[in-house]
This record gives C-alpha cells, structure tokens and sequence, in this order.
C-alpha cells in the first residue's frame, strides 16, 4: 500500500518539472517590443562603365584639338585613353587624355566612383551623399552646407582663383565663378582655377563634379597656351566641360 503513494508522488514533480520548463522556453522566445532592424536599400548602380569608352570620338576630337594632324597610329593611341590606376574595377575607374597643338595643350579626365555603404542602417546612396558633400566643401569653402541653388556671385576663398575670360585679364562675370549647378544628376558643382607655375603659361583647369544616385563623377579639362601672356578662356572650358558631364550623365541613366 505504501508502495502506490510513492509512484504516484513522483509522477506529480516530474509533470511540474514539465511545466516550468516549457513556461520558461516560452518566455525566453518572445521579445515583445524588441526592434526589428531593416537593412538600407543597396544603391542603384552595381558596376561602372568602361571609363576610355565613356567618352564620343567626336566628343575628343573637340576638346583635343591638334589631334587630327597626327599620323593616324599616334592619333588612336591618344584617342584610346589611358586607365587610371586603382585596385577596384567595381568601385573606381577613370581615364586620362593628352594633346599637344601649337597654341596649347590640352588634358582631359574622367573618374567614375561607386560608393558603398558598409553600415547596414546607412544607405549607399547616403553615403554617397555624405562623400560628395565632402568634396563640395573643400573645393567650394565659400558654399559649405549648400546642396543645390542658383550660381553665386561671391569669389572662391578656396584653392580656386577668380577665374578671367580671354586674354586681357578682366574680371568675369558672376556666372563663371566656381558654384553649384542645377539640372546635373542629383547634385553637382563646377569648380574653376587659374594657376601659374614659376614662368610658364598660366593653366586653368575646369572641374565638374556631379553625384547620380551612389556614383560620383568627376571631368577635368586643363588648358596651357603656349605664349606666356595668354589667359585660357574660362567661358569656353566650362561650357565644353559641363557639356560632357551632361553627356556622362545621360549615358548613366540609359
């Protein structure tokens, strides 16, 4: 008889022991207001075109003048390009151009950067942003802070010079300074600078960055007259280099 009530004891905490286990398991599985984190939506670009194929031979052989009176073997290796070196072909491609004419030399650069964001909470094209922002400021102290606008009629305090238009040394007019430009990608800037090195030619050298979604592109057209006393004209290489900016753009967006 004493045998029954030992059974039947123990069979009660082996069921409670059950029970307290499975109210347990059930508590530590449910997080009632725990945040759900949603990754940032990845950028819109994946891969960069083809930087020496990016730009129309009819395009070089506008802003390389002298080109066409070269033997035809020099002419296709200029008109070729030259890589940029980088270490990765999926982040950062660009391509340089040199000609030589009797009244000046002229350069041409494109660089193509995909930015990514490893920060799963930022998106690439935050990032993007962020990294294209940089670079607007230092190259635009006077504008730091601004994302977009009309030009502005105060002088560069940065790196850039005042830019001049032909070869009189006059002042230009507010709308060739360095400043924001509208209707190119999401965000753009042109930037203008007038350098002399010691007794040569002054150089300008005309910058138009813009950021499309996750990339930022950036030409730059350098012109050095031969005679000393020539200025570049600041008018012509802006047009010609937002000209191809635009062009660039377009073809990102195809």
């Amino acid at each position: 008889m004493a045998y029954v009530p030992g059974v039947a004891l123990l069979a009660a905490l082996v069921a409670g022991c059950s029970a307290g286990s499975g109210a347990g398991d059930s508590g530590a599985d449910s997080k009632p207001g725990s945040p759900t984190v949603t990754a940032a939506p990845p950028g819109k670009y994946r891969t960069l075109p083809q930087s020496c194929r990016a730009v129309p031979r009819a395009t070089l052989k506008d802003l390389l003048p002298g080109a066409e009176d070269l033997p035809e073997e020099q002419q296709e290796k200029l008109y070729e390009g030259t890589p940029a070196v980088t270490y990765d072909n999926d982040r950062k491609v660009g391509c340089r151009w040199k000609s030589e004419a009797p009244d000046a030399s002229r350069n041409l650069s494109i660089d193509f950067e995909r930015v990514v964001s490893y920060d799963p909470a930022v998106s690439d094209d935050d990032r993007a942003r962020e990294v294209f922002a940089k670079q607007q400021d230092t190259a635009l102290p006077q504008m730091a802070g601004q994302s977009g606008g009309t030009p502005s009629g105060s002088s560069s305090t940065g790196s850039s010079t005042t830019p001049t238009t032909g070869t009189d040394g006059a002042g230009s007019p507010d709308d060739l300074l360095p400043r924001l430009l509208d209707g190119l990608g999401d965000a753009a800037f042109l930037d203008d600078a007038l350098t002399r090195a010691g007794s040569t030619a002054q150089h300008r050298t005309v910058s138009v960055v813009f950021r499309t979604s996750n990339v930022i592109v950036t030409v730059r057209y350098t012109e050095q007259p031969a005679r000393v006393t020539e200025v570049p004209d600041s008018k012509e290489l802006q047009e010609k280099a937002q000209a191809l900016a635009r062009n660039l753009s377009e073809t990102l967006s195809e």
